[in-house]
């Protein structure tokens, strides 16, 4: 009896902790939720070797009221060789092309900040179609197929 009493005082202890997890400690606003779940990263290669990652967020998902007359994307990436950097949307190339330092307004999106990413803005014309079929190019390597959808 003496054992059960100990037993049962030893489950109600732990049971009385374990609503305080890991989740607990993740405090991320609106904004960052979209970009979780709208960020979307592939290696970038050619059929042999890795040159790099690069990472993209949807922007227009984020911030509709602010970025809506075209199609934004943050891009960030890591390459071991800059040869000849094109982004694709659609097959489409961008209409503008806009480098970001370290410290940039998106910078509360990502986890990650570091001195050997580069952090670019890009911009690509509206389009028609819900599925945005973006591709980043670093001549002859390539990323995966990343589709974002817009609605």
């Amino acid at each position: 009896m003496k054992y059960l009493i100990i037993t049962i005082m030893v489950i109600i202890t732990i049971n009385g902790c374990s609503s305080n997890n890991a989740f607990k400690n993740f405090n991320l606003d609106k904004k960052q939720e979209l970009s979780i779940n709208s960020l979307q990263s592939s290696k970038v290669r050619d059929s042999e070797k890795i040159d790099g990652i690069v990472s993209v967020i949807y922007l227009n998902k984020i911030y509709p009221k602010l970025f809506n007359d075209n199609e934004y994307f943050f891009v960030y990436f890591y390459l071991k060789t800059d040869n000849n950097l094109q982004y694709k949307l659609n097959g489409a190339l961008p209409l503008k092309i806009k480098k970001l330092n370290q410290n940039n307004r998106f910078a509360d999106l990502i986890d990650v900040k570091n001195n050997w990413n580069s952090y670019y803005l890009i911009t690509f014309k509206k389009q028609d179609k819900n599925e945005l079929k973006f591709i980043f190019e670093n001549y002859p390597f390539v990323s995966d197929l990343l589709v974002f959808q817009k609605d």
